[in-house]
């Protein structure tokens, strides 16, 4: 079976830790592959400041040209909204039977799992890798499940909102994101 990790998020704009993490996985794991899932919905987010889901993708593809090893996945783009996790993890084991799924995850997120909908099913079903987020202040009661993994990976001190929020007030993003992907929101005029 081919090794897949799965990556999801908004991607409300890609950035440089996205693919440092990305690229972490794909290279440092056993994971054949990384799949960024751009997610049209989180349960947890408001849609209001999301770039259109067509631009998101586009620059996902943008930022992983010449990165054989990453991919982009819209798969949750046909699926019902608000995008669950465990809906679209069961979506892919039965598109992909021949694939193993792993979810990666940040500290972040893995504290807020138990309120995710059916966070036992996705512990039964998949293996979680998880890296560090500075952000992290709940400690998980998950710690020592035998399903979830802890790597040393790039810490992501960036996150999309601090871009956005640096692009509105015209502030440098140099080092955030790449040329591609800036020129790219410049040539489409996007809102951040």
């Amino acid at each position: 079976m081919k090794k897949i990790g799965l990556f999801f998020g908004s991607f409300n704009p890609i950035h440089g830790g996205h693919l440092a993490v990305a690229e972490f996985f794909a290279e440092s794991t056993p994971l054949e592959e990384v799949w960024l899932v751009v997610s049209p919905q989180s349960p947890f987010k408001q849609q209001t400041d999301l770039m259109d889901n067509h631009h998101r993708l586009a620059m996902v593809q943008l930022a992983i040209e010449g990165k054989p090893k990453l991919k982009a996945c819209d798969d949750e783009f046909n699926l019902p909204q608000p995008n669950y996790t465990i809906d679209t993890l069961v979506y892919l084991k039965k598109k992909y039977a021949d694939h193993q799924f792993t979810l990666l995850l940040g500290a972040d997120n893995l504290s807020g799992l138990e309120r995710w909908r059916s966070y036992q099913q996705i512990l039964e079903g998949f293996e979680i890798f998880v890296y560090p987020r500075s952000q992290t202040t709940e400690r998980s009661k998950l710690l020592d499940h035998p399903k979830i993994h802890f790597f040393d990976a790039p810490l992501i001190e960036i996150s999309a909102t601090a871009i956005r929020d640096a692009m509105k007030k015209n502030e440098a993003i140099d080092g955030w994101l790449s040329a591609p992907i800036q020129d790219y929101i410049q040539k489409f005029n996007l809102n951040l």
